[in-house]
């Protein structure tokens, strides 16, 4: 069951004023993820504290690094579910349910998984400086 978009609307408004794109149904998953999709940062985002004070505004700040991913996707744990469902079932079974939390893809199959305990545990510059550093290792510099 999904949460009132009254409540959801802020928080996603949290990622998209970042330049984040949503991906709320499967088939919007697929899209982001497809062979050749490049290198794409996908945040599950969610309406807990650590969402809210560390994991969102850890995204903003790194998205301002030189090094970016080719695109950034969200999708809503409570919000999105067939699409979370689909992201968790499809593209990131290897990993245990995690909300929110971030991957880092490259052509569909993840690189890098960030968790919700090491979310909850960090404050946001450290969790940017952590995507920061994978950005690095993956990502281009952009102009």
């Amino acid at each position: 069951m999904a949460y009132s978009e009254i409540l959801l609307t802020p928080m996603r408004q949290d990622l998209t004023k970042y330049g984040v794109e949503e991906t709320r149904t499967p088939q919007d998953v697929d899209a982001a993820l497809q062979p050749g999709s490049g290198t794409v940062l996908v945040v599950v985002n969610s309406v807990c504290g650590c969402a809210a004070g560390k994991a969102r505004p850890a995204v903003g700040m790194a998205l301002a690094h030189a090094a970016r991913p080719d695109r950034t996707v969200t999708v809503f744990a409570g919000g999105d579910v067939d699409a979370t469902e689909h992201l968790r079932d499809e593209y990131l079974k290897e990993y245990p349910p995690s909300s929110p939390s971030m991957a880092v893809f490259q052509d569909g199959k993840p690189v890098f998984y960030l968790h919700r305990h090491e979310i909850e545990r960090r404050q946001a510059p450290e969790i940017a400086q952590i995507l920061t550093t994978v950005f690095d290792k993956f990502c281009a510099v952009k102009q």
